[in-house]
């Protein structure tokens, strides 16, 4: 089945606009949930808001909407008020510049989707693709949308434009804060665990040969669970110690690979 349009847009980069149709890139199966139910009847039960000043049950029709600009101090807008904050939504993708696609660091990818071309869009669309993949670049703008306005990314991927929503600077936290101990690598270790690296090397990147095995069995043993079957005696504890000293481990782990 032919992937659905969940939006449009349009690319802008000089004076060229390419107009598109935007295409979640995944279909995510989200994991096993459990719901909350009343232990004596078995019905699930309802959240509910309450003030723990007036000691009372809020319904959504007493609530409104305020910012914390200080310790337990809050500001509250209106509904007419917090349209007028919002980003309006412009369907552009600006583009601002082109940026080497090798220079992007991960750590700012937020959100991926999908870009094909829209009525009329094709043969631009197509030039867009070809001259990125080509110069190894890709287009960096910002996009509009629901309120927010984001930063984006845009790259070719067999002939395919996706578009990568990206963090702000100021939103991702600089690795100082990781507070990595000061020591040194011993090069006999260094040796093993480059060696361990080289026996379960591949060349391909291959997502397709693995799958979620713990969603599996969590489906799995709830069908039984519903078949009546009992389910405890698959609880069992982990076994085996744990290799303390690190040449050890390493040593173990080459000789499980062999």
């Amino acid at each position: 089945m032919p992937a659905r349009s969940i939006g449009n847009a349009t690319i802008s980069f000089g004076l060229v606009s390419v107009p598109v149709n935007l295409y979640s890139s995944s279909e995510s199966k989200a994991s096993v949930s459990f719901n909350m139910l009343h232990k004596k009847c078995g019905t699930r039960l309802k959240q509910q808001y309450t003030c723990p000043k007036d000691n009372e049950i809020v319904t959504r029709d007493e609530t409104v909407k305020g910012y914390e600009f200080a310790k337990d101090q809050y500001v509250v807008l209106s509904t007419e008020e917090l349209k007028a904050i919002e980003e309006k939504a412009t369907g552009m993708i600006d583009v601002l510049e082109f940026v080497p696609l090798a220079k992007v660091d991960r750590e700012y990818l937020e959100k991926v989707y999908y870009l094909g071309p829209d009525k009329g869009g094709d043969r631009a669309y197509r030039l867009l693709a070809a001259a990125l993949q080509e110069t190894g670049r890709a287009a960096l703008g910002q996009y509009a949308a629901r309120g927010q306005q984001h930063l984006v990314l845009l790259r070719p991927l067999n002939g395919v434009l996706v578009m990568e929503q990206l963090h702000y600077a100021d939103e991702v936290r600089p690795t100082t804060e990781v507070t990595v101990p000061v020591g040194e690598v011993k090069p006999t270790e260094l040796a093993l665990a480059k060696q361990l690296i080289e026996q379960t090397a591949n060349d391909a990147f291959e997502p397709t040969k693995y799958t979620d095995t713990v969603r599996e069995r969590v489906l799995e043993t709830i069908q039984r669970k519903i078949d009546g079957q009992d389910i405890t005696a698959d609880i069992t504890p982990e076994g085996g110690g744990k290799i303390l000293d690190l040449m050890e481990a390493l040593k173990a782990s080459l000789a499980k690979a062999s």
